[in-house]
């Protein structure tokens, strides 16, 4: 994909992994593509990084997806069915029909109890016969994974396509993944946060490692106003003014520059909250 680099694979769960195979870009392609004329070097680190938290800022996406990353993934496939939820990748999935699947599936290290807030979701809390229910899904897989075995030997030859559908959502599968930052972000957006199911949430924080090492800037200016930011509707403006407002009246300081924001920022924000500029 343009960069050169030896594999780096990180093990997830007993037998997945995530393996960053090749790359393409980094920020300084994001600001080259940007601002189309200029090369390398012919502006400071500084002016590129505060391109680039523009860029995300005001949300002009297509620099960010200059940049691609390509993985190799291997996760349990109720996993794998939220991730290909994200249609705006290229991947290409191992076969059961073509190759015969090894004797690997995931397996919980405790069961928690249904979250009463989240109809999706899990909470703190193991569940009453969680041991007890854990050896039974074991030995179910197991089993499950006999039946196949049986199934495709040799003597009795059953079509691998039809053997593998009395394996469990345990079973793992592979593929390779490829996707630009753009897309990237939003997936890692919606996977490492906390109402994601932990499992996903693993693979996704590893895949957070490689963008930060990466595209350092992107992530930081990503951190600040997309992963760690909330959008707030007209109603949740309205009273934000209001607050603020009372806050300026009784000598507040809105410049909040010592948060991190530049003059600029700051003044961006009175414009969205219809606040003049001082």
């Amino acid at each position: 994909m343009g960069n050169i680099i030896e594999p780096i694979k990180t093990d997830v769960h007993n037998f997945g992994h995530v393996i960053l195979v090749d790359f393409m870009g980094d920020d300084n392609a994001i600001v080259d593509a940007a601002r189309m004329s200029y090369g390398k070097g012919t502006v400071k680190r500084h002016d590129s990084e505060g391109l680039i938290r523009y860029l995300m800022r005001h949300k002009h996406t297509t620099p960010f997806e200059m940049v691609e990353f390509k993985f190799q993934v291997k996760m349990p496939i109720f996993v794998a069915r939220q991730w290909i939820r994200h249609r705006t990748a290229s991947i290409n999935e191992m076969s059961g029909r073509y190759s015969e699947l090894p004797n690997e599936y995931f397996m919980f290290d405790e069961l928690s109890v249904q979250s009463q807030s989240n109809k999706q979701g899990r909470q703190d809390g193991r569940a009453l016969r969680s041991e007890e229910f854990l050896r039974e899904m074991e030995a179910q897989a197991a089993e499950a994974f006999a039946l196949y075995y049986d199934m495709i030997d040799p003597e009795d030859d059953v079509a691998r396509e039809q053997a593998r559908c009395g394996l469990p959502l345990s079973t793992y599968t592979e593929f390779v993944w490829k996707i630009d930052l753009h897309n990237l972000f939003h997936f890692l957006k919606l996977r490492t946060d906390s109402h994601a199911q932990k499992e996903i949430r693993d693979y996704a924080t590893v895949i957070e490692a490689h963008v930060a090492d990466i595209v350092p800037a992107a992530y930081r200016a990503w951190v600040d106003y997309s992963k760690e930011a909330h959008t707030f509707s007209r109603q949740e403006l309205t009273l934000i003014r209001v607050m603020l407002k009372a806050y300026e009246e009784r000598g507040g300081d809105l410049y909040l520059t010592e948060e991190g924001m530049t003059v600029r920022e700051v003044k961006e924000f009175r414009a969205a909250l219809g606040i003049a500029a001082e």
